[in-house]
């Protein structure tokens, strides 16, 4: 078989290179790339003007303040992928011939799922000390941008989102139940209804998350409407909220393992809850996940429920 690439090509290109020009494009930016890549910006541009010189050809333009490939650039970031593709595909199949589970594993999970997630990738971890883990922990917006641009192997959330192609794999249950501090006069009634719900002072989760969507769905299915009394950024905060007294609200059961055991949290008996939902580990239609990935997933979904039970 004769050369495939010119030797010029082979003595200059690096799969780094190919990896920075990947991350660019994918996350329209340098500033972006090289915060997902740990690298700083100059070394970003530097790579990629070398990369574009050993090519003989421009691949990024920048129009308004976004960087977009340009026609050459579309057709380089395409086999770019496709040997970035190959080289994990590389690295996977000399780990199962070893039997060993190594390289990097990328999670991101929404601020709700703060409370089991560590656990479950310590567990594996445990049984897997070469791999090298990154734990993202945000909201469900961000979460969601994260999922658009392909920046981690798997996403954890419990509201998958309908106006994005991704394959969901359910895994635990997420028991949502009302919560109030101890003493609150709600204590002593049962099968509370939601519209007598409705006129506490309750505390919400941002617009958007996936705990809020649950919740207002919930509420007008029988057409009332939650007037927040606060709006908080992550489950912590409308923890710490019900524990000083400012309301009531509706948390995973979860997170609130702790204080229920302590007697700091209360439960409030109302109709429809608790509702049961699922936690889903999420990725893009088509993506083709490493070994490291392909074990915590199939980890999670067959002895995920059992290691947060121990």
């Amino acid at each position: 078989m004769g050369n495939l690439v010119k030797g010029n090509i082979v003595q200059s290109l690096t799969l780094r290179q190919l990896q920075i020009f990947e991350a660019v494009v994918r996350l329209q930016g340098y500033t972006k790339a090289a915060e997902a890549l740990n690298l700083s910006q100059p070394t970003v541009s530097m790579q990629i003007k070398k990369l574009c010189e050993t090519l003989g050809l421009p691949l990024l333009e920048q129009v308004g303040r976004t960087i977009h490939p340009t026609a050459a650039g579309r057709d380089v970031y395409l086999t770019a992928r496709e040997i970035l593709g190959g080289v994990v595909a590389l690295d996977d199949l000399a780990s199962e011939h070893k039997g060993v589970v190594r390289g990097d594993l990328s999670l991101a999970v929404i601020t709700s799922a703060t409370y089991f997630m560590p656990h479950l990738l310590g567990a594996f971890v445990n049984r897997h000390p070469d791999l090298r883990p990154r734990l993202t922990i945000t909201n469900r917006a961000k979460v969601l941008e994260r999922l658009k641009s392909n920046q981690d192997d798997l996403l954890i959330m419990g509201q998958v989102p309908s106006e994005i192609g991704v394959e969901a794999y359910p895994f635990i249950d997420n028991e949502m139940v009302v919560v109030a501090p101890p003493g609150h006069p709600l204590l002593e009634e049962k099968d509370i209804s939601l519209a007598r719900l409705a006129g506490e002072r309750f505390l919400v989760r941002e617009p958007g998350s996936g705990t809020r969507l649950a919740v207002d769905r919930m509420f007008a299915n029988q057409d009332i409407a939650i007037t927040p009394f606060m709006e908080l950024g992550s489950s912590e905060a409308i923890k710490q909220g019900v524990l000083a007294g400012l309301g009531i609200s509706v948390l995973s059961k979860r997170n609130i393992a702790l204080e229920l055991a302590s007697g700091h949290i209360a439960l409030l008996d109302v109709e429809g809850f608790p509702l049961v939902r699922r936690w889903y580990a999420v990725h893009l239609q088509g993506k083709r996940l490493s070994l490291a990935a392909r074990s915590f997933l199939k980890f999670i979904l067959t002895e995920g429920g059992d290691t947060l039970s121990s």
